[in-house]
């Protein structure tokens, strides 16, 4: 069991049971852009470590519990560890970019540092089979730009509760990083790395023409 995982999860645990329990807690740490925008920085990372209630912790949790050990294996605990709140940190700051007016916007959740760690994972092992709803199989690549495009359009929707913009964040996060770390995957994964590419351009692509 790799103890910089667990630490991870024993956090994330934590933090969130307090929140549950605890109003001002919650209230004082997560995601608000108007309290971001007048000195507390502090959220843009403490708010990855509280959920809204214990199946979106559970969810998460899972999520990573399954990945994250790919990630390790192949970059070692400290460039996976990078990876984790780097994407965090990129999940925060897209949607600091994204909703930078509208200072009511309020947000939680480790879905951004997860998804830069599944996003990372990928990179490493493109054609492993994940499953969509869980039961349709495809290919980890496809799930990965099919995740992007779903997440664009729930940026553009704007009719659900979910951190589109924070999730887009941390996949961009993971992908950067990630290729930082070991450039060799551009040249061994050329074509993959180009596929996950598409998403990415076309979320700023028609950001720059006002489409979202």
């Amino acid at each position: 069991m790799n103890a910089i995982l667990i630490g991870i999860i024993v956090a994330n645990v934590l933090i969130s049971y307090k929140g549950f329990n605890d109003l001002y807690f919650f209230r004082k740490y997560e995601f608000h852009i108007g309290s971001i925008r007048a000195g507390e920085q502090i959220r843009m990372l403490s708010s990855g470590f509280l959920h809204v209630d214990f199946m979106h912790l559970a969810f998460n949790m899972i999520t990573l519990w399954f990945f994250a050990p790919v990630v390790i294996n192949n970059l070692g605990n400290f460039s996976f560890a990078l990876v984790y709140f780097g994407s965090l940190i990129f999940g925060s700051l897209l949607t600091m970019l994204f909703h930078k007016n509208d200072y009511s916007y309020r947000a939680v959740g480790a879905s951004g540092a997860v998804t830069g760690v599944l996003y990372s994972a990928i990179l490493f092992q493109p054609d492993m089979t994940l499953g969509i709803f869980g039961i349709i199989p495809i290919p980890a690549y496809l799930f990965g730009i099919l995740y992007l495009l779903y997440s664009i359009y729930g940026m553009k929707a704007k009719n659900d509760n979910i951190g589109h913009t924070a999730h887009f964040g941390g996949a961009i996060g993971g992908y950067l990083i990630t290729l930082i770390k070991e450039p060799s995957l551009i040249t061994d994964h050329t074509f993959i790395v180009i596929l996950l590419l598409v998403p990415i351009l076309i979320l700023f692509g028609m950001a720059k023409l006002g489409k979202l």
